[in-house]
């Protein structure tokens, strides 16, 4: 096989109280990417559609966690890459995830499975830093692994497949703003109350004890961020407007999507995520800022091979 196509998933990072360890992985959205062999040695991106992108590998995502595998093997051919960008760059469903992903799984595809996804998600690391100025696989883990992924390390790097219950799905609402990851970073507070810290825990603690057992209730009573979301909310238009209208609505819970702008909820049952969609659409088609809404069930097999 010398040449794949894949699709590189969506991903919704954080989930309320998992800040930079926990995320899901989305089947309605995604990036679709055509690895192949060459003669030319090195890694060479070729095309990217929808997006001004750098071609440079080593200034592209892409490139940059493709060039950290090709590094780590002894080939006498390169690889070429093309993108065709269906995840917007900086919408917080893990646009930069998806095409650092999607370049170490063809290639390992293509190579005939040399890597394991944990190995994976350790090149992919390396691109994903070039957009977030710094390491982290929330994002990675759940779109290489599919499913709910909890980050218990970076160094050595953990990852921790999380089952998703069968009747969950996910709404998220994508305003066209953009906010960048190390922007949204750069907002935290660097020192948080002690008494913050333990609620924190403990829903995090709840939400994962929660998917494991299907208990719709308290993953409900779990998805509450009382660390971060004060202050990434700030940088989101009307995002308490969307938040009190979803759980209106019957949303088990709301929260940003990653750095934001995009804001998710997860609800039980198709019927109850489309009620959602209709109530987030109801903010913000009055806002006069044009958005994007998807609706997904959790993805739980990951990036995958289309053709």
């Amino acid at each position: 096989m010398n040449e794949i196509k894949i699709f590189s998933p969506a991903t919704v990072a954080n989930v309320a109280c998992g800040f930079d360890v926990l995320g899901f992985c989305l089947d309605s959205v995604g990036d679709e990417m055509v690895i192949r062999k060459t003669d030319k040695k090195g890694i060479h991106i070729t095309k990217i559609e929808n997006f001004n992108l750098p071609f440079e590998a080593e200034l592209n995502v892409a490139g940059v966690s493709a060039l950290a595998m090709y590094n780590a093997i002894d080939v006498d051919f390169g690889f070429e890459i093309e993108i065709y960008k269906n995840i917007k760059p900086g919408s917080g469903i893990g646009s930069s995830a998806a095409s650092a992903v999607g370049s170490v799984f063809g290639m390992n595809e293509l190579l005939g499975k040399p890597f394991n996804k944990t190995q994976l998600t350790e090149f992919a690391i390396k691109g994903e830093a070039l957009a977030s100025k710094c390491e982290h696989a929330d994002n990675l883990a759940p779109a290489l692994f599919g499913g709910f992924t909890l980050v218990k390390s970076i160094s050595p790097l953990q990852i921790l497949e999380i089952p998703s219950p069968n009747d969950l799905y996910a709404t998220i609402i994508h305003p066209q703003i953009e906010i960048k990851t190390s922007e949204s970073r750069a907002i935290l507070p660097k020192v948080v109350a002690l008494s913050k810290a333990i609620e924190q825990w403990a829903n995090l603690g709840s939400l994962v004890h929660a998917l494991h057992t299907s208990n719709y209730e308290l993953i409900s009573n779990s998805l509450n961020d009382v660390i971060v979301e004060p202050y990434r909310s700030q940088l989101i238009p009307y995002f308490n407007d969307v938040k009190k209208a979803v759980l209106k609505a019957g949303a088990l819970g709301c929260g940003i999507s990653g750095s934001g702008p995009s804001i998710f909820s997860l609800n039980k049952g198709l019927e109850t995520a489309n009620k959602v969609k209709d109530a987030m659409q109801n903010v913000y088609s009055k806002t006069g800022i044009t958005f994007d809404i998807h609706v997904s069930k959790i993805n739980t097999q990951g990036v995958k091979i289309i053709d």
